[in-house]
């Protein structure tokens, strides 16, 4: 009997909520467009996509004649189409009534589109957790798609590893798909034949041979190198042609597979993603020490035996990894309650897009790519739960003052609300405002980013660990490049939350400490704070009135020192040419500009990208420092810097307070 393999070759189109409109444009360009043309050219290379909500509905609007593509190929039988949530959340990291409705949300969106319900689902970031199943099952998902590494945790080897298998939870079931780890590192990086004789070399002849596949499209295109290599040489019409001329590769959609072949038995996967996520999701030192023992096992020629067993961390710990991610998750499940707790004739699809929209996965974690590190990807996140709070007031109206422990880090929050704006202080010790929202511009000026050391940062100055060999390209997870120039220095990590009115004090001594409140009595509506320093006593008072901020200072005794306030502002424009500085009918510059000022009472910080300005009032002229905070991250480019916030110190000689000091911001 002839062997032969089945080769299901599925694919997955993603750009995040809230990316720039000329990154999708040169997504299409490089990648999405060509990729479709050129598949239509060959009706009998079988093939599944799976693109998110966000950016069918751009590609639908924007590239209807490429659309049209790849409606015929579904009508066809060509193509597959393969579900999601809208707009690609980690489905476990979300409740379970929403993972339905995300799902039935793109469904009914490619059924109406482009003629075809999807049957099978493509999962985020390839995230496993039983919890899933359910709600798989009741949206009429019948299959997934997930690493064989996640196989492999359970003691399959990779022979056995050519078809699917089945799973259960709560009673329902769903089957899923291993894909190959091997394919994925070489398409579409090794030359055309190569990858053609090694989909031959797993044929058998059982007739249920698969060579599963499924992974980014962008890797066709827009990672490095990718489009010279697959469109202008040639790369990806070389291996479709070489495909449909074997007699052993039979080119095949998943659907017409899992009708076709049996499930191969019962498994229960771990909770677990794709191999590298491992080692990203652990903090330093423990990175280190995972990388390590990775390096230390490949060295010794053990790790294919070993790597099922030597495993690292999971995607959620991104939550306990960044405190940015978990006050972002944490918020989302609040207002995720609020919303369902609504009659059904008070909800709107208005209201369930923005929650769907503050959902999607890019902004909650990183890895390879910039993610939480990018912040117009955190920005949209926050611009949907701003839409969506302010819509769920105006139906369910909240109280002005609110206290509870929404991050679960043992501290209660304070949320402070005039109906116009939102400040959230922090009951840690701090008494800083770790969120001050505008419901007008749907922006979250406190939307920072605290440097902390990442474990790639000892590779910036390093020589690659793994130099790319023979022919064909590198893939990203080779490469150690630079895309800004990058200093020891700039690789530093910051010791508190890079926040709003961050306060610490200079007494006899020749540096600032950090002042630690303690909750203190006074009005309902206002948060206040007590600190002792070195016989010196704090007084400190939030408030929050129409779209003002005010933040009021007592100082007990007149003594030699300083008292300083650090107050940093997540500003759109960050670097760009469209924010700036104004001080009456002058411009001293820009937000990337390192400035300062004597004696200063009045600034405005105007933002042409938000539409909008914030205005710094004092009651006493304070010394002022402005300089931008930039962190380091990784990218699918190389290392980079990236501007996170407008930093301002402000600062008065301890004996010149005398009274009240209030440091107000207000929203233009």
């Amino acid at each position: 009997m002839a062997k032969t393999v089945a080769l299901l070759l599925g694919v997955h189109a993603h750009q995040p909520v809230g990316n720039f409109e000329s990154v999708l444009d040169d997504a299409h360009v490089r990648c999405y467009g060509p990729f479709l043309r050129v598949l239509y050219e060959y009706p009998a290379f079988k093939f599944a996509i799976h693109i998110s909500g966000w950016l069918l509905e751009y590609m639908l609007n924007k590239y209807p004649e490429d659309m049209a593509l790849l409606k015929e190929m579904v009508a066809r039988d060509q193509t597959e189409l393969v579900g999601a949530g809208f707009t690609e959340p980690v489905l476990a990291s979300i409740p379970a009534r929403d993972r339905i409705g995300q799902i039935g949300m793109l469904s009914t969106c490619l059924k109406k589109k482009l003629g075809q319900t999807p049957q099978g689902a493509w999962l985020t970031e390839r995230v496993w957790e039983a919890t899933v199943v359910p709600a798989l099952s009741d949206s009429g998902i019948r299959y997934v798609m997930v690493d064989d590494y996640h196989f492999m945790c359970t003691g399959r080897n990779g022979d056995a590893l050519k078809g699917y298998y089945t799973t259960e939870e709560d009673g329902r079931q769903i089957d899923l798909f291993p894909i190959s780890e091997s394919l994925r590192y070489r398409l579409p990086f090794s030359p055309a034949e190569e990858v053609v004789g090694y989909l031959e070399s797993l044929a058998d002849d059982s007739k249920q041979a698969a060579a599963i596949y499924f992974d980014d499209i962008e890797k066709f295109g827009i990672w490095p190198e990718t489009y010279e290599w697959v469109y202008e040489r040639g790369w990806l019409r070389n291996f479709i042609e070489g495909v449909l001329a074997s007699s052993i590769i039979k080119p095949m959609r998943y659907i017409d597979y899992h009708s076709m072949a049996k499930t191969r038995g019962v498994v229960y996967l771990p909770t677990a993603s794709y191999i590298e996520m491992n080692e990203w999701t652990l903090p330093v030192p423990a990175a280190h020490h995972y990388a390590d023992l990775v390096g230390q096992e490949k060295y010794n020629n053990r790790y294919e035996i070993t790597k099922p067993y030597v495993r690292g961390g999971i995607w959620r710990n991104f939550f306990m990894r960044y405190p940015e991610s978990n006050w972002m998750h944490k918020r989302m499940l609040a207002l995720s309650e609020r919303f369902h707790q609504l009659p059904d004739n008070k909800k709107t699809a208005d209201m369930r897009q923005a929650l769907y929209e503050a959902q999607a996965n890019d902004a909650y974690w990183h890895g390879l790519f910039g993610g939480l590190y990018l912040p117009h990807l955190r920005r949209a996140v926050y611009n949907a739960m701003l839409k969506l709070e302010s819509m769920l007031d105006k139906v369910s109206s909240r109280p002005a003052k609110v206290m509870e422990d929404l991050d679960l880090d043992g501290h209660d929050e304070v949320f402070l609300q005039s109906g116009d704006i939102q400040a959230v202080v922090r009951q840690d010790g701090s008494a800083a405002v770790c969120e001050f929202d505008s419901y007008r511009l749907h922006h979250n000026f406190g939307d920072t980013l605290t440097r902390q050391e990442e474990h790639y940062h000892r590779k910036v100055h390093a020589q690659p660990e793994h130099a790319h060999g023979g022919e064909g390209i590198a893939n990203p997870h080779e490469r150690m490049s630079l895309k800004h120039e990058i200093t020891q220095a700039d690789l530093a990590t910051d010791s508190y939350r890079k926040v709003l009115f961050c306060d610490a004090v200079m007494h006899e001594s020749s540096s600032f400490t950090a002042l630690s409140y303690e909750p203190a009595a006074g009005a309902k509506s206002a948060a206040h704070y007590q600190a002792v320093y070195k016989g010196l006593t704090f007084l400190k008072k939030i408030s929050v009135k129409g779209e003002s901020l005010s933040v009021n200072y007592e100082v007990t005794s007149s003594t030699n020192g300083v008292f300083k306030v650090e107050i940093n502002l997540a500003m759109p424009s960050c670097d760009g040419p469209a924010g700036r500085f104004v001080i009456g009918d002058h411009v001293p510059g820009g937000f990337g500009q390192p400035l300062q000022w004597p004696e200063l009472t009045h600034l405005l910080l105007e933002d042409a990208v938000m539409g909008g300005a914030l205005a710094l009032e004092l009651n006493i002229p304070c010394h002022l420092n402005t300089y931008p905070h930039f962190s380091v991250s990784q990218s699918e480019a190389g290392f980079e810097k990236i501007m996170q916030a407008v930093t301002l110190e402000l600062s008065w000689p301890l004996n010149q307070i005398q009274g009240p000091l209030t440091v107000s911001l207000h929203v233009k």
